[in-house]
């Protein structure tokens, strides 16, 4: 019994003050019940046929029904908040009830009439329930738990598009007019097999619309997108070229989750992401392949100054002249001082050897070798051509590496 509102409870039947739990029934008298106070009952009233000596009950609701630490009678509190502010409305039905807390409310009211298998006979089956929930409920205020109540036509109001949270509708619904289409059809038993099918197809096409709000709906629920200044700023998060492939993508966010779109997105941002940085390696490649290029000629004048009006030429934007080093320059060249070069304490003994001779500075060396053995490992063998494909320097220094590597049996012949 809700001791709230006085004009729930029934009089006594001696002092007509409304009655306050616990008060005595009389078990004799009927089919009107007579209902007493304590105080007109300690007094022994009696009213024509009822007796101070009759059989009693004692009526109260303070004992507890479906778990220790709720009454029968906040139970009754509860289903009646519940039904006055709305299912999911906790922090409300909290203040209606006075004596619990909002997650008290919720986790009771879940455990013990949601999820309750007591009440599989008269409810639909867990899974049914939470279809119907997610298609009917309450649009959940996302990522706030208590939504925002914001007074008609205010900034707040504009910004949430006109949701009404405590009803879980819009203050104007997609095709808002749906309804009228339907106001004046009425089915008579005299309609003609015409009027009669036209009318069930007016009746279709409404419940097609009522389908295609809840759509809607489901698609602003699973995305948050009921306060929009939250969601900008939610992907203000990201940088720049993120929030162009958001805008970008925005269309195709209603055919998937809200988690596989952002998937979706990140992971497109980080192919980005992974492009740029490949192409700042490719740069650097290049840069370390030019360092070799101009260490094979660094103790050759004449070989070094080509290289750099080449490179000048290059730069500049013209085409350079082509030059060729002469035979003799490079028998005369001396062989190539490894120290201090980064990646001669991984060499051994005759790969020292074989990059002095070759004049190729350590680092490059490992390099095309990692790439010769891996191409080896592949093909199963490897041929000269193909080495010279995959290594673009000179093709004689191709040459030695290949006939070097062969004979320290690092690689095979195809």
């Amino acid at each position: 019994m809700d001791d709230g509102d006085p004009l729930d409870r029934p009089p006594c039947r001696g002092c007509s003050s409304y009655l306050v739990e616990p008060y005595i029934k009389c078990a004799e008298c009927g089919p009107s019940p007579v209902l007493l106070c304590l105080q007109c009952f300690t007094r022994g009233f009696e009213h024509k046929k009822h007796l101070s000596d009759h059989k009693y009950e004692i009526m109260t609701s303070d004992f507890p029904v479906l778990e220790a630490g709720w009454t029968a009678q906040e139970e009754i509190a509860l289903l009646e908040a519940v039904m006055d502010c709305g299912f999911g409305n906790w922090q409300d039905v909290a203040y209606q009830m006075r004596t619990k807390t909002k997650d008290e409310c919720e986790s009771h009211y879940m455990k013990n009439f949601i999820n309750n298998p007591l009440f599989s006979s008269t409810l639909l089956s867990l899974r049914s329930f939470e279809e119907l929930r997610a298609a009917d409920s309450a649009i959940p205020f996302r990522p706030t738990d208590d939504p925002p109540r914001p007074t008609f036509d205010s900034v707040l109001s504009r910004d949430m598009a006109g949701y009404m949270p405590a009803r879980a509708d819009f203050m104007e619904e997609f095709d808002n007019y749906a309804e009228w289409d339907l106001k004046d059809i009425d089915f008579v038993d005299d309609d003609s097999d015409i009027l009669h099918a036209l009318k069930v197809a007016v009746v279709d096409i409404y419940h097609s619309r009522l389908k295609e709000r809840q759509r809607r709906k489901k698609i602003i629920r699973d995305h948050g997108l009921i306060n929009l200044r939250k969601f900008q700023m939610l992907e203000r998060r990201y940088p720049k070229e993120v929030q162009d492939l958001y805008e970008a993508m925005r269309r195709f966010a209603r055919v998937v989750g809200p988690m596989e779109h952002d998937k979706f997105i990140e992971s497109h941002a980080r192919a980005r992401v992974y492009e740029r940085v490949k192409r700042v390696r490719e740069d650097e490649r290049r840069k370390r392949t030019m360092l070799c290029d101009v260490l094979q000629y660094v103790h050759d004048n004449r070989a070094c100054q080509q290289w750099l009006h080449k490179q000048a030429a290059i730069d500049a934007g013209i085409s350079p002249v082509v030059t060729t080093i002469t035979a003799t320059s490079r028998r005369t060249a001396p062989p190539l001082n490894l120290t201090g070069l980064p990646g001669t304490e991984k060499l051994d003994e005759r790969e020292k050897e074989l990059c002095q001779v070759v004049r190729l500075v350590p680092g490059a060396y490992l390099e095309y070798k990692q790439a010769l053995l891996n191409e080896c490992r592949r093909q199963g063998g490897l041929r000269l051509a193909q080495a010279r494909s995959l290594i673009k320097i000179d093709v004689n220094k191709t040459r030695k590496i290949y006939d070097f590597l062969i004979r320290e049996g690092h690689i095979n012949k195809a």
